[in-house]
């Protein structure tokens, strides 16, 4: 996972990008081709859904701009990692926790996203 770092600003990028061929190239450094996303409202697979729901997400938070709040927990080929998503007036509408696995050729093959920072309360 020596390029993790990369990986992960290109993905983080993607998420902020609302030129589609922009966002298109920063998933071709990121994300698998057949990659897998799920978070509590959508699951999709494949590169194309995703910048499809990425470009969705942006449609309905104009200005919007994702951000890693922690660093990246990794072993074997699982990570981890907090982000929380800003406004443009810099209000925080939704934040969460993404657990992901890295394929071999470095490019992330699934992500697992939950909204808040810890699970809630019984």
């Amino acid at each position: 996972m020596g390029n993790l770092s990369q990986v992960l600003k290109a993905y983080s990028d993607a998420w902020c990008e609302t030129d589609g061929e922009k966002r298109r190239a920063f998933l071709e450094i990121a994300w698998a081709d057949d990659g897998l996303y799920q978070d509590p409202g959508i699951a999709t697979r494949g590169r194309d859904s995703l910048h499809a729901h990425i470009g969705s997400v942006l449609g309905q938070f104009p200005g919007a701009r994702i951000e890693l709040t922690s660093g990246v927990d990794a072993h074997h080929d699982r990570i981890r990692f907090a982000w929380h998503m800003v406004m443009l007036d810099g209000t925080v509408p939704v934040q969460g926790i993404d657990f992901g696995r890295v394929g071999p050729d470095g490019r992330l093959t699934e992500i697992i996203g939950f909204f808040g920072t810890q699970p809630p309360e019984p």
